[in-house]
């Protein structure tokens, strides 16, 4: 990584007439002050991986995730860069899952150019975030947290990373939607961002226009696998709840039932069992494939998302109850919820 790293920044026009509307914030005259405030915190994140295979290419999920930039390696030696931001002064620091789950060696280069070889202490798989820690011999500065369910459709922010591994940049632009469904997991509830991200900005973070961070930088849209403006980050509310377990922890323990299941044709209540693992929590409850599912816990359940994500969010060993649907005869069911295999992506 370079040890000059430059500070890109793209402002956006604005009419004048939304800045007289109430509550609106102005566009500012320039983001100079607020990249000087935060830019401590951010880092580039390089990851290194001996697996026998040529050096990566960017993956792309759902033409949607900006893996780590790939770059020039040995045939032995995958290399490959992505970003993060630092949330306590001991050094432990907020990344992607995608980015430094199969690491073998991860170098953090720091705003000062410093680097420090880091430790992975925690990832969750579902929610695509990792914490990895750097030893630096002294306090360093930190992020402070935002409010991700206070920002709005139209609110400025402004995004840090390290874009095709080029070093630290800063792009601008506004939340474009929230709670996007991507398909990239049970737990994709994102804000949508047009401010650029591109290769290598994942992990990296989004400030609000007061050095909050609101969101994890984790996935765009794009046919070619750079930005066309249309990018995807983990709201911070449910970031920072990830993130405090796995400094707690090191792991988060999903719910689990083994099954797998598909939704139901348009306007039907309920989500089918198509799979049940004979040895799994829900076979041993005598569920069978082709079971309707039809409420958790008086809830209703409408579609596969929502179910994964309800049996995913509790801990395991929590006695969850069961509304079913077996050939036309409503029954109820109590399961006791397993602990879901890292490997397995079904319910």
């Amino acid at each position: 990584m370079p040890a000059r790293r430059r500070a890109i920044i793209a402002g956006l026009a604005v009419a004048p007439w939304a800045l007289r509307c109430r509550g609106a914030s102005a566009m500012p005259s320039s983001f100079a002050p607020l990249v000087r405030q935060v830019a401590p915190t951010v880092v580039g994140v390089a990851v290194t991986q001996f697996d026998g295979q040529p050096s990566p290419s960017p993956p792309i999920i759902s033409q949607a995730r900006p893996g780590p930039q790939g770059y020039a390696g040995a045939t032995a030696v995958s290399k490959a860069a992505g970003s993060g931001f630092i949330v306590t002064r001991s050094g432990i620091i907020v990344t992607n899952n995608h980015v430094v789950g199969d690491a073998q060696r991860i170098i953090v280069t720091l705003d000062d150019g410093q680097r420090l070889q880091a430790r992975v202490i925690g990832t969750d798989q579902l929610t695509d975030l990792a914490i990895i820690k750097v030893e630096a011999g002294r306090p360093l500065p930190q992020i402070t947290w935002g409010n991700s369910a206070h920002m709005q459709v139209g609110d400025w922010i402004l995004a840090a990373g390290n874009p095709f591994d080029l070093g630290t940049s800063f792009t601008a632009g506004i939340i474009s939607a929230r709670g996007r469904q991507i398909g990239d997991g049970p737990f994709d509830h994102f804000l949508q961002l047009d401010a650029p991200i591109n290769p290598g900005n994942s992990g990296g973070p989004s400030f609000d226009m007061k050095g909050h961070v609101i969101g994890v930088n984790t996935a765009i849209v794009s046919p070619s696998g750079g930005s066309v403006g249309i990018g995807f980050a983990i709201p911070s509310n449910m970031a920072r709840r990830i993130v405090e377990a796995l400094i707690a922890h090191g792991t988060i323990p999903r719910g689990w039932l083994g099954v797998s299941v598909s939704d139901l044709p348009s306007g039907q209540p309920g989500v089918r069992l198509t799979r049940v693992d004979s040895s799994g929590p829900a076979g041993a409850a005598g569920l069978q494939p082709g079971d309707i599912v039809m409420a958790i816990n008086h809830l209703p359940v409408n579609d596969a998302s929502a179910l994964i994500r309800a049996i995913a969010s509790v801990p395991p060993g929590t006695v969850e109850h069961l509304r079913m649907d077996r050939d036309g005869r409503l029954f109820d069911l109590s399961v006791t919820v397993g602990r879901r295999p890292a490997e397995l992506g079904s319910d």
